[in-house]
């Protein structure tokens, strides 16, 4: 039996009384709020919220060859890029398919901080290992040593300059600078403007505590996924698997194809110059019913042609909308379909997959 993983702030979660489910492996709050997730939900779009993301992989690169070798493992281009900027992209297999989408930091002249999704961390582990031949590069898994939170909402920037202590106003969307050993970057995960800090166990222990006494919200996973859903952030193993690549789930603009090589790139040129049988959708319903995942989406003909990935009755905009994959043929916006729910079937439209306007500091 697998034994379901603990973050550093565990406790934390138990003595405010989350809502605990296992998720990526850990043990993980849900939600805090008897009243659901709205409240989470509505406390970061407005003023700020706190998220334990401890269980997010890290891992490091150094070396000669660092930049070389990124580049080889990751769809974007680092290449020259300058200390302190950040790029999100993909792993992929030679297929085209995805290994897990993630961060890449560029923390110094070959140094680079990779963040991974937390139920992927063993298997990209290995594929980075595996791929690692060759260069030469000091390659260390360090997701046991960091503890990371993330403080998101409008309010963001203020909580941690004044209750954290942490000068961070000049940083910019997707951008990080360290302060001693903590590593402060302007990302998230919810559309909002906001911060992750990653450093030791103790320190976000205490930064937590500091949050919380202060009224920061404490939010679970519950609204973390409403919340990146409504901007149309995608979630691996959703809107990205080994099935779906990055160019059928509309994220063509973080493969680079000008690039000399790197792991996917033949399969994913082809599949941008031919298209693609499927592509990720944006669905919105004419009723109030909620698409959920798995939920098969079919044309006017009530023929099958996709199904959903995520979907919810939005929190901020008071839609029943979804993002689905389906037949290339049927992605043209405002194309009509149906989305079978139980024994009923719902008329809707494809639409955007951005349901909600995203808010960052430029």
């Amino acid at each position: 039996m697998k034994r379901v993983k603990q973050t550093c702030l565990h406790d934390k979660h138990l003595q405010l009384g989350a809502t605990m489910v296992e998720f990526g492996g850990f043990d993980m709050p849900l939600l805090y709020q008897y009243a659901g997730i709205a409240p989470e939900h509505m406390a970061v779009r407005e003023h700020a919220g706190l998220f334990d993301v401890s269980h997010m992989g890290e891992v490091t690169v150094k070396g000669k060859d660092a930049e070389r070798y990124v580049n080889h493992i990751f769809t974007n281009d680092v290449t020259g890029i300058p200390t302190g900027k950040i790029l999100y992209g993909m792993m992929c297999y030679e297929n085209g398919g995805t290994v897990d989408d993630l961060l890449v930091y560029k923390m110094g002249e070959n140094d680079f901080f990779l963040v991974i999704n937390a139920a992927n961390i063993d298997k990209d582990w290995a594929w980075m290992q595996t791929h690692a031949a060759g260069f030469d590069i000091d390659l260390q898994n360090r997701s046991d040593f960091y503890g990371q939170i993330a403080i998101q909402g409008p309010e963001a920037e203020h909580i941690v300059e004044t209750v954290l202590g942490l000068p961070c106003a000049e940083l910019t969307f997707y951008t990080v600078k360290t302060i001693g050993d903590v590593i402060v970057s302007r990302t998230g995960y919810t559309g909002e403007d906001g911060f992750e800090i990653y450093a030791s166990h103790d320190y976000i222990r205490d930064c937590w505590d500091k949050l919380i006494a202060a009224g920061v919200q404490a939010c679970g996973l519950g609204c973390r996924d409403t919340l990146r859903f409504e901007v149309g952030l995608p979630l691996y193993g959703d809107e990205l698997t080994e099935e779906i690549s990055p160019i059928m789930a509309g994220l063509g603009m973080f493969v680079k194809l000008d690039k000399a090589e790197f792991i996917g790139k033949d399969a994913l040129a082809k599949q941008k110059t031919e298209g693609v049988a499927k592509k990720l959708v944006g669905i919105e319903l004419f009723d109030k019913a909620i698409p959920r995942h798995g939920y098969i989406v079919l044309n006017m003909e009530g023929e099958p042609i996709g199904e959903v990935t995520t979907g919810y009755h939005t929190i901020s905009t008071d839609k029943s909308v979804c993002m689905a994959l389906i037949d290339s043929q049927y992605a043209k916006l405002d194309t009509e379909v149906q989305i079978q729910i139980r024994k009923k079937v719902f008329p809707g439209k494809v639409v955007k997959k951005q349901f909600y306007t995203k808010s960052y500091k430029k």
